[in-house]
């Protein structure tokens, strides 16, 4: 007998209870935005290896590690996408979006690392993408910023902190490197063997060490702020002044430098201590160099991109109730007339009612086992109809949620008496 099929372990199904919640996020990242004036683009989930490994960097975990790369029937390395900024910039190399121009984009979509999966941290995970090409000034990583502070707003979490810190520029991060490398040798023996490894390979990594062993070593390396030129400092004095003016609480934390090669300057993190080990739900910077990096003219620019897990995560403490994805109106009708029936009123009230979510009774069953389906559907109102009700022009409308007695109405009245109840797109049915 062969064996049972199960998912894919740390890829996980979204279930229809959970739904809801993933699409009330999806609307509410898709508004704010938008409201910056944000284009969405959609590109492969698959991408030539060579795309993560120029833009990734060939020795960090992700490429070494985490990819899922296999050779197609003819013999080309794939890899599903570990992350969306190298197929953004990929899509718009290839289809002209940058040169002489200015570009503000959003995408959303599954992305794919081999990682030991944990709470917040899975196989196959969800983000959200930001991104911007041809602005250099700090202005716009201001405004990024200001998106994610807005989108908390909006989703009503108050409880995230921002980290913010600068790479400053490559010729600046060389010399600062070769510093910090002659300082961790000469500490090798308090180092872990992941710190190790990267001593000769990404050596600002081990700054982010979460090693409790490590932290004296870490807190006591050089700062790489005293290796910054002007141009660099005054870019994020800049960004600081404007997150003061805009009432942005934040803290330059520096020793963040997030986990792939391409970031310069800017660098921040919104973070939270709600989710244990994984308290990163939206991570961004700068990253002029990429494009050129991929083959495209030199561009500047800059990017977040926000964990949906972890946001669904913390979202599930308590569930805002625009979340639910419940019925509105259940139509009981017994019979075979009122059966047929129902399904054109149905219609007719979806028409009536956008927005509303009328679902009818399919399958047959009493008045009784109707009710307990209605029931379950989580439905505020019932519409209850038979054929003798039908002949007189009327239906009946019972509330669900409540003691008040069941009323019944004109047919043709229908939609507006619902949408009075329900609060929904009333002057849609007004004749």
């Amino acid at each position: 007998m062969a064996g049972k099929i199960q998912a894919i372990r740390g890829m996980h199904d979204i279930l229809p209870e959970q739904s809801g919640l993933w699409q009330y996020l999806e609307r509410q990242i898709r508004e704010v935005v938008q409201s910056y004036g944000y284009q969405e683009i959609r590109f492969p989930a698959l991408e030539t290896t060579d795309l993560f490994k120029r833009s990734i960097g060939e020795v960090t975990d992700i490429v070494e590690k985490e990819m899922y790369t296999f050779q197609d029937r003819n013999g080309d390395s794939l890899t599903l996408r570990p992350e969306g900024t190298a197929g953004c910039v990929r899509a718009c190399i290839e289809n002209g979006l940058l040169h002489n121009q200015t570009q503000r984009l959003w995408y959303q979509g599954p992305m794919f690392r081999h990682e030991r999966p944990q709470r917040g941290r899975y196989r196959q995970f969800h983000q959200v993408g930001v991104e911007t090409y041809g602005l250099a000034g700090p202005d716009i990583d201001l405004e990024l910023i200001l998106m994610t502070h807005r989108l908390w707003q909006a989703l009503g979490l108050g409880d995230l902190e921002l980290q913010i810190n600068t790479l400053g520029v490559p010729e600046e991060r060389a010399a600062y490197r070769a510093v910090l490398v002659d300082y961790l040798r000469d500490h090798a023996a308090g180092l872990d063997a992941d710190s190790l490894r990267r001593l000769d390979t990404n050596p600002l990594r081990v700054l982010d060490s979460k090693n409790p062993d490590m932290q004296v070593i870490v807190e006591e390396a050089p700062a790489l702020w005293d290796y910054l030129g002007e141009a660099s400092r005054a870019h994020f004095e800049t960004l600081r002044a404007g997150l003061e003016e805009a009432g942005v609480p934040y803290v330059v934390n520096t020793r963040l430098v997030r986990g792939l090669d391409y970031y310069v300057k800017t660098v921040f993190e919104w973070v939270t201590t709600a989710l244990g080990a994984q308290g990163t739900v939206c991570a961004g910077g700068r990253y002029d160099g990429l494009v050129e990096q991929l083959g495209g003219r030199a561009t500047p620019a800059c990017g977040f991109a926000l964990g949906m897990e972890r946001l669904i995560a913390l979202l599930e403490a308590s569930p805002p109730a625009e979340a639910s994805s419940g019925v509105d109106v259940y139509i009981v009708a017994v019979g075979d007339q009122a059966t047929r029936r129902s399904l054109m009123i149905a219609e007719t009230l979806r028409a009536q009612l956008p927005g509303a979510v009328i679902m009818t009774n399919c399958g047959g069953g009493g008045f009784k086992a109707q009710f307990k389906r209605a029931d379950r559907s989580g439905a505020s109102v019932a519409v209850v109809m038979g054929g003798d009700e039908l002949a007189r022009g009327e239906v009946g409308i019972k509330s669900l949620r409540d003691e008040l007695a069941q009323k019944q109405v004109a047919l043709a009245d229908l939609g507006i008496e619902l949408g009075n109840r329900l609060d929904v797109c009333k002057p849609c049915v007004h004749r």
